[in-house]
C-alpha cells in the first residue's frame, strides 16, 4: 500500500470560548486518505467538518494529536496544499488571470514561470478567452471556477474544498459537481471536499467520511464503488440510492443535512 497523502492520529480540537468554557470540536479523529484520491465529508452543522479542513490546510493548530501531509507534520500552511472555500473570495480590481495568479505573487514566485499553467487551467475550466475579465463580469459558477483554478495553480498535492458549491442554484451545483470531477480526472491530485449535502458527497467520491455531531468524531467510512467517470445519470440508480441511504441512517434523528 502507498504511503497516505494525509494522515491524522487521535486528531482532536478544543476551541476556549470568551467565559472560558472549553468547546471539543474534534475528538479523537483518525484517518489516512491516499494519493490521487477524491474523499468527501459529510456531517451535521458544527461538527467540525471545516475545522477538520482548517487544519489540514494549516491555517488553525490542533490541541493534541498528529497530524501530517505527505510523512511531514503540519504545522502551518503549505505550498503543496491548496484550498477553496464556499465564496471564491476575488479580488474585484483583479482581472481573471491576475486573480488566478495571486498564489504566485504571494509565494514570490516568478509569474513568467507559471503564466502558461494558468492560462492551461483557465481553458481546462473552460474560461479561456476570459483572462481580461473582472469578477463582477462573471457568474457565480464562473468565479468559483477562478478560485478552483487559483487553488491549483501552483500545482499543490492537495486541494481542500470547504462546500466550494454551497452557494450556488441547484442546476448550476450539478454543473459544478461534473466539472469539478472532470478537472479531478485529468488532474487527479487529491481532493478533500467538505458539504452537507449527501448525494454530492457519494456523487464525486472514492470514500465518504461520515462525521457525528459536536464533537465531531468519524461514525463510518464509507467506500463508493461505483464506476468512473461518472454523470448525473447514475443518481437515479439502484446502487447509489443504497449508498445515500447507508450515510443518511447516521442522521434520521437530526434533520441537519439536505436531501
Amino acid at each position: 500500500m502507498p504511503q497516505p497523502l494525509i494522515s491524522t492520529r487521535a486528531l482532536n480540537k478544543i476551541y476556549r470560548t470568551q467565559t472560558g468554557e472549553d468547546v471539543v470540536a474534534l475528538r479523537d479523529v483518525s484517518l489516512d486518505i491516499a494519493p490521487g484520491a477524491f474523499v468527501t465529508v459529510v456531517g451535521p452543522s458544527g461538527c467540525g467538518k471545516s475545522t477538520l479542513l482548517k487544519i489540514l490546510a494549516g491555517i488553525l493548530a490542533r490541541s493534541s494529536g498528529e497530524v501530517s501531509l505527505a510523512g511531514r507534520p503540519i504545522d502551518g500552511p503549505s505550498r503543496n496544499v491548496g484550498v477553496v472555500f464556499q465564496a471564491p473570495v476575488l479580488l474585484p480590481w483583479r482581472n481573471v488571470l491576475q486573480n488566478v495568479l495571486l498564489p504566485i505573487d504571494i509565494q514570490r514566485l516568478k509569474r513568467a514561470d507559471h503564466e502558461g499553467r494558468a492560462r492551461a487551467l483557465l481553458k481546462l475550466v473552460g474560461l479561456a478567452g476570459f483572462e481580461n475579465k473582472y469578477p463582477s463580469e462573471l457568474s457565480g459558477g464562473m468565479q468559483q471556477r477562478v478560485g478552483i483554478t487559483r487553488a491549483l495553480v501552483h500545482d499543490p498535492d492537495l486541494l481542500l474544498m470547504d462546500e466550494p458549491f454551497g452557494a450556488l442554484d441547484a442546476m448550476t451545483r450539478e454543473s459544478m459537481n461534473l466539472e469539478l470531477l472532470r478537472i479531478w480526472e485529468e488532474s487527479r491530485k487529491t481532493v478533500m471536499l467538505v458539504t452537507h449535502s449527501i448525494p454530492e458527497a457519494v456523487f464525486l467520491a472514492d470514500k465518504v467520511v461520515v462525521m457525528s455531531p459536536r464533537p465531531g468524531r468519524i461514525s463510518e467510512i464509507i467506500d463508493v464503488d461505483l464506476p468512473r467517470p461518472r454523470d448525473l445519470g447514475m443518481m437515479v440508480t439502484p446502487r447509489f440510492g443504497a449508498h445515500v441511504a447507508a450515510i443518511r441512517a447516521h442522521f434520521q434523528s437530526l434533520g441537519a443535512l439536505d436531501a
